[in-house]
């Protein structure tokens, strides 16, 4: 691994966090292609998994803007996986629910993401698995928090 780490001083933190989302990211985007979705509709799937929230409500929890939405339900919805309903409290929103089809993809998805995670918090010592993720939640939900892509509000993050 190449680092921009500076010769007399702490590892760069931004590197070696963008390293890892891109390496992970990867991962991910090989691992969902093998099913034919891609991470950002594995994450429509889920979130819209209870058929109780709105399109966009998902969009929202998944951080991605209106228009990457519709492309993603079209997607969706072309293969079969997801449909959109109209709200029954909201003539103009549409609630959006996974089909029979989708509801298998998104198990299959679930154990290719859980796999590739394992894989890779196997790397660390045991010891070390449970704190470096308490670590990467105490970040995101403290110092972090409005800074993401992933908050609500933010840009595309599925």
């Amino acid at each position: 691994m190449t680092s921009c780490t500076p010769a007399d001083g702490p590892p760069d933190l931004l590197f070696l966090l963008s390293w890892a989302s891109h390496a992970l990211q990867t991962e991910h985007a090989a691992g969902l292609a093998e099913l034919g979705i891609s991470p950002r509709a594995h994450y429509v799937l889920a979130q819209a998994s209870t058929g109780e929230l709105t399109q966009r409500e998902i969009g929202e929890r998944c951080g991605v803007d209106k228009t990457t939405m519709v492309v993603t339900l079209d997607q969706l919805e072309r293969a079969g996986l997801a449909e959109r309903r109209p709200a029954p409290t909201d003539r103009r929103a549409r609630l959006v629910a996974v089909t029979p089809a989708g509801e298998r993809i998104l198990r299959r998805a679930q154990e290719v993401v859980r796999r590739i995670q394992d894989e890779l918090l196997a790397t660390l010592p045991e010891q070390d698995r449970e704190a470096f993720l308490r670590a990467l939640v105490a970040l995101i939900s403290g110092p972090l928090a409005n800074t993401s892509p992933y908050a609500p509000g933010g840009r595309s993050g599925c």
